[in-house]
């Protein structure tokens, strides 16, 4: 079924996620960068509400459509699981990275190893996804499924979109970009292009002061 699958957007949001994943590791360990700024940064704000949305429209449309599929095949239903046991290690270490950016008296040491284990945790999970959870994505769904999914994803980002489309393109090439653009209503391609896209290119997005309203 790989030629009704197109797993373009699913690539796209793990370059992105990895992108951002790279600046977190540069902050903390930058002896001119205080880490305890996170929390009021665009950066990290888009961040955990990118990967949330990811991780919500996977675990509510992807891998039930999954595991319909796949019934019958008890080492594809393992994996399942275990990508399932990956999302749930990941958003610990968000809440426990939280709490210490929280805390007056930490220091860089400890927010440096809760910042590895995190990039670590969804890099090695983002990797194991593409190698063997995607080409099942592409053997076993319709088009109608994979579409199910893309949409529940969609709804997720909802009123975050002016922030979160410009974020998931930036540093996309140009065929990615177009692709990912071309399924949209011609009204919101036009205010993407004239308003989202100017606005997000003057966000220093890791900078502090920069978080967006909740």
């Amino acid at each position: 079924m790989s030629d009704v699958v197109d797993l373009t957007a699913m690539y796209a949001v793990h370059d992105a996620l990895r992108r951002e994943l790279a600046y977190l590791d540069r902050i903390t360990i930058s002896t001119d960068r205080d880490p305890r700024h996170l929390p009021t940064t665009a950066g990290w704000a888009l961040f955990k509400r990118a990967l949330h949305a990811h991780h919500t429209a996977e675990d509510d449309a992807l891998w039930p459509a999954l595991r319909r599929r796949l019934a019958d095949n008890p080492k594809d239903l393992a994996l399942l699981e275990a990508l399932e046991a990956e999302h749930a290690a990941i958003d610990p270490l968000i809440e426990a990275l939280d709490t210490a950016l929280a805390d007056p008296e930490v220091d860089q040491l400890r927010l440096g190893v809760l910042t590895d284990a995190l990039a670590t945790g969804l890099a090695g999970h983002l990797a194991h996804e593409e190698d063997a959870a995607l080409p099942l994505v592409q053997r076993a769904l319709t088009a109608e499924q994979w579409g199910h999914f893309v949409e529940v994803h969609a709804q997720l980002i909802g009123p975050d979109a002016p922030l979160l489309l410009p974020w998931l393109l930036d540093g996309a090439d140009e065929p990615t970009v177009a692709k990912l653009l071309a399924p949209l209503p011609a009204s919101i391609r036009a205010v993407y292009t004239a308003d989202w896209a100017p606005a997000y290119t003057t966000l220093d997005r890791w900078s502090p002061g920069t978080a967006p309203t909740p």
